[in-house]
Protein backbone atom coordinates (compact mmCIF):
# COMPACT_ATOMS: atom_id res chain seq x y z
CA UNK A 1 0.00 0.00 0.00
CA UNK A 2 2.88 2.43 0.69
CA UNK A 3 4.35 1.83 -3.02
CA UNK A 4 1.37 2.48 -4.73
CA UNK A 5 1.32 5.52 -2.49
CA UNK A 6 4.47 6.11 -3.32
CA UNK A 7 4.37 5.62 -6.84
CA UNK A 8 1.36 7.78 -7.16
CA UNK A 9 2.98 10.86 -5.07
CA UNK A 10 6.23 10.40 -8.07
CA UNK A 11 3.50 10.58 -10.16
CA UNK A 12 1.81 13.37 -9.15
CA UNK A 13 5.18 15.45 -8.54
CA UNK A 14 6.58 14.68 -12.21
CA UNK A 15 3.31 15.96 -13.69
CA UNK A 16 3.36 19.16 -11.63
CA UNK A 17 6.97 19.53 -12.67
CA UNK A 18 6.62 19.01 -16.16
CA UNK A 19 3.60 21.57 -15.98
CA UNK A 20 6.05 24.55 -14.42
CA UNK A 21 8.79 23.57 -17.13
CA UNK A 22 6.29 23.84 -19.78
CA UNK A 23 4.97 27.10 -18.96
CA UNK A 24 7.65 29.93 -20.24
CA UNK A 25 7.95 33.79 -18.97
CA UNK A 26 8.23 36.83 -21.38
CA UNK A 27 10.80 39.36 -20.17
CA UNK A 28 11.53 40.71 -23.02
CA UNK A 29 9.94 40.02 -26.57
CA UNK A 30 6.74 41.24 -29.12
CA UNK A 31 3.13 39.95 -28.52
CA UNK A 32 0.75 40.84 -31.78
CA UNK A 33 -3.11 40.76 -31.73
CA UNK A 34 -5.23 41.44 -34.84
CA UNK A 35 -7.79 43.58 -34.08
CA UNK A 36 -11.18 42.63 -35.61
CA UNK A 37 -13.87 45.72 -35.32
CA UNK A 38 -17.55 45.39 -35.43
CA UNK A 39 -19.97 48.95 -35.58
CA UNK A 40 -23.41 49.77 -36.08
CA UNK A 41 -22.04 52.39 -39.06
CA UNK A 42 -20.68 49.94 -41.68
CA UNK A 43 -18.53 53.18 -42.95
CA UNK A 44 -16.47 53.20 -39.31
CA UNK A 45 -16.10 49.23 -39.50
CA UNK A 46 -14.54 49.65 -43.22
CA UNK A 47 -12.22 52.35 -42.15
CA UNK A 48 -11.11 50.52 -39.21
CA UNK A 49 -10.62 46.93 -40.86
CA UNK A 50 -6.88 45.71 -40.63
CA UNK A 51 -6.23 47.03 -37.26
CA UNK A 52 -3.26 45.69 -34.81
CA UNK A 53 -1.93 46.18 -31.64
CA UNK A 54 1.78 45.43 -30.92
CA UNK A 55 2.83 45.25 -27.70
CA UNK A 56 7.25 45.37 -26.89
CA UNK A 57 8.66 44.55 -23.81
CA UNK A 58 11.54 44.35 -21.81
CA UNK A 59 11.84 43.75 -18.04
CA UNK A 60 10.90 47.18 -17.23
CA UNK A 61 9.67 48.79 -19.87
CA UNK A 62 6.44 48.32 -22.12
CA UNK A 63 5.36 50.14 -25.45
CA UNK A 64 1.77 49.85 -27.35
CA UNK A 65 1.39 50.48 -30.55
CA UNK A 66 -1.97 50.48 -32.37
CA UNK A 67 -2.10 51.08 -35.62
CA UNK A 68 -5.52 51.18 -37.91
CA UNK A 69 -5.87 53.21 -41.02
CA UNK A 70 -7.56 55.84 -39.07
CA UNK A 71 -3.63 56.37 -37.65
CA UNK A 72 -1.74 55.85 -34.71
CA UNK A 73 -1.31 55.71 -31.04
CA UNK A 74 1.41 54.42 -28.86
CA UNK A 75 2.01 54.20 -25.48
CA UNK A 76 5.34 54.05 -23.70
CA UNK A 77 6.23 53.20 -20.08
CA UNK A 78 8.80 53.18 -18.31
CA UNK A 79 8.59 51.37 -14.56
CA UNK A 80 11.65 52.07 -12.65
CA UNK A 81 11.10 55.60 -13.74
CA UNK A 82 8.06 56.16 -13.15
CA UNK A 83 6.51 58.01 -16.22
CA UNK A 84 5.58 57.60 -19.58
CA UNK A 85 3.80 59.22 -22.58
CA UNK A 86 1.68 58.89 -25.43
CA UNK A 87 1.62 59.32 -29.02
CA UNK A 88 -1.73 60.20 -31.04
CA UNK A 89 -1.12 60.49 -34.95
CA UNK A 90 -4.55 61.21 -36.40
CA UNK A 91 -5.24 63.40 -39.25
CA UNK A 92 -1.92 64.65 -39.87
CA UNK A 93 -2.33 65.83 -36.35
CA UNK A 94 1.16 64.62 -34.06
CA UNK A 95 0.20 64.73 -30.50
CA UNK A 96 2.78 63.75 -27.23
CA UNK A 97 0.67 63.22 -23.80
CA UNK A 98 3.12 63.10 -21.09
CA UNK A 99 2.09 61.02 -18.09
CA UNK A 100 3.50 60.55 -14.41
CA UNK A 101 3.00 57.57 -12.55
CA UNK A 102 -0.74 58.78 -11.14
CA UNK A 103 -1.40 59.35 -14.50
CA UNK A 104 -0.36 56.03 -15.90
CA UNK A 105 -2.80 54.45 -12.51
CA UNK A 106 -5.51 56.67 -13.10
CA UNK A 107 -5.58 55.74 -17.41
CA UNK A 108 -5.00 51.91 -16.14
CA UNK A 109 -7.57 51.55 -13.56
CA UNK A 110 -10.30 50.11 -15.64
CA UNK A 111 -8.03 47.14 -15.41
CA UNK A 112 -6.74 47.10 -11.54
CA UNK A 113 -11.00 47.46 -10.78
CA UNK A 114 -11.59 43.83 -13.04
CA UNK A 115 -12.86 40.70 -10.97
CA UNK A 116 -12.32 37.83 -13.09
CA UNK A 117 -14.00 34.47 -12.75
CA UNK A 118 -12.20 31.72 -13.99
CA UNK A 119 -13.13 28.54 -15.86
CA UNK A 120 -10.73 25.29 -15.32
CA UNK A 121 -11.95 23.60 -18.55
CA UNK A 122 -8.77 24.11 -21.22
CA UNK A 123 -10.14 25.18 -24.46
CA UNK A 124 -7.55 24.86 -28.31
CA UNK A 125 -7.39 28.43 -29.04
CA UNK A 126 -5.21 29.82 -32.00
CA UNK A 127 -3.06 26.86 -31.26
CA UNK A 128 -3.42 27.42 -27.97
CA UNK A 129 -4.56 25.39 -24.68
CA UNK A 130 -7.05 28.24 -23.15
CA UNK A 131 -8.91 29.20 -20.10
CA UNK A 132 -12.08 31.14 -19.91
CA UNK A 133 -11.87 34.37 -18.08
CA UNK A 134 -15.16 36.09 -17.23
CA UNK A 135 -14.21 40.33 -16.26
CA UNK A 136 -16.57 41.89 -13.95
CA UNK A 137 -16.34 45.68 -14.20
CA UNK A 138 -17.17 48.26 -11.80
CA UNK A 139 -20.58 48.99 -13.36
CA UNK A 140 -21.41 45.23 -13.62
CA UNK A 141 -21.01 44.68 -17.45
CA UNK A 142 -18.96 41.54 -17.98
CA UNK A 143 -16.35 40.57 -21.37
CA UNK A 144 -14.70 37.34 -21.75
CA UNK A 145 -11.04 36.21 -22.20
CA UNK A 146 -9.61 32.95 -23.63
CA UNK A 147 -5.77 33.10 -22.13
CA UNK A 148 -3.35 30.70 -21.76
CA UNK A 149 -2.00 29.70 -18.36
CA UNK A 150 1.52 28.15 -20.59
CA UNK A 151 3.03 31.86 -21.23
CA UNK A 152 3.06 35.05 -18.51
CA UNK A 153 4.53 37.81 -18.87
CA UNK A 154 7.53 39.41 -16.42
CA UNK A 155 6.39 43.02 -16.74
CA UNK A 156 2.96 42.75 -15.03
CA UNK A 157 2.50 46.58 -15.62
CA UNK A 158 2.29 46.69 -19.31
CA UNK A 159 -0.53 49.01 -21.49
CA UNK A 160 -3.41 46.67 -22.09
CA UNK A 161 -2.59 44.69 -19.47
CA UNK A 162 -4.98 42.05 -17.50
CA UNK A 163 -2.71 42.44 -13.91
CA UNK A 164 -4.70 39.65 -12.38
CA UNK A 165 -5.26 37.17 -15.16
CA UNK A 166 -2.71 34.22 -14.54
CA UNK A 167 -1.64 34.05 -18.32
CA UNK A 168 -1.50 35.28 -21.68
CA UNK A 169 -4.67 36.61 -23.73
CA UNK A 170 -5.02 35.27 -26.69
CA UNK A 171 -8.64 36.49 -27.71
CA UNK A 172 -10.76 38.98 -26.19
CA UNK A 173 -13.49 41.62 -27.19
CA UNK A 174 -14.06 44.81 -25.69
CA UNK A 175 -16.92 47.71 -26.14
CA UNK A 176 -16.96 51.22 -26.60
CA UNK A 177 -20.16 52.91 -27.63
CA UNK A 178 -21.23 51.35 -30.76
CA UNK A 179 -17.72 49.74 -31.08
CA UNK A 180 -16.48 45.90 -30.69
CA UNK A 181 -13.15 45.59 -30.66
CA UNK A 182 -12.35 41.98 -30.96
CA UNK A 183 -8.25 41.26 -30.54
CA UNK A 184 -6.74 38.15 -31.75
CA UNK A 185 -3.31 36.85 -30.42
CA UNK A 186 -1.10 36.07 -33.88
CA UNK A 187 2.47 36.37 -32.90
CA UNK A 188 4.68 35.77 -29.50
CA UNK A 189 8.32 36.58 -30.37
CA UNK A 190 11.13 36.13 -27.77
CA UNK A 191 13.90 38.01 -29.26
CA UNK A 192 15.39 41.21 -27.69
CA UNK A 193 13.79 44.35 -28.63
CA UNK A 194 15.67 47.38 -28.81
CA UNK A 195 16.01 50.05 -26.11
CA UNK A 196 15.79 53.21 -28.61
CA UNK A 197 11.83 51.99 -28.92
CA UNK A 198 11.08 53.39 -25.65
CA UNK A 199 12.51 56.51 -26.32
CA UNK A 200 10.59 60.22 -26.34
CA UNK A 201 10.63 61.84 -29.55
CA UNK A 202 12.58 65.34 -29.47
CA UNK A 203 10.81 67.02 -32.41
CA UNK A 204 7.90 66.74 -34.38
CA UNK A 205 4.63 66.76 -31.92
CA UNK A 206 3.02 69.19 -30.01
CA UNK A 207 3.54 68.41 -26.05
CA UNK A 208 1.05 68.25 -23.30
CA UNK A 209 0.60 66.88 -19.83
CA UNK A 210 -1.75 64.53 -19.42
CA UNK A 211 -3.97 66.27 -17.07
CA UNK A 212 -4.01 69.28 -19.85
CA UNK A 213 -5.41 66.23 -22.50
CA UNK A 214 -7.96 65.66 -19.89
CA UNK A 215 -9.29 68.63 -19.74
CA UNK A 216 -9.37 68.64 -23.74
CA UNK A 217 -11.58 66.00 -23.80
CA UNK A 218 -13.88 67.55 -21.57
CA UNK A 219 -13.53 70.86 -23.74
CA UNK A 220 -14.71 68.45 -26.56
Amino acid sequence: MKFIYRIGLLAFVFAMGNKSFAQKQLSEGVVTYNIAIESSSNAIGNNLTGAQLVISLKPTLSRSDMTSSLGTETTVYDNQKGKGFILREYSGQKLMITATKENWAQKNQWNDNLKFTIDPAIVSMGGYDCKKATATMQDGKTFNIYFTPDITIANRQYNNSFDQLPGLPVQYEIKSGNLTFKYTLSKVSYEAVASAKFEEPRTGYRVMTYEENQQLKKGN
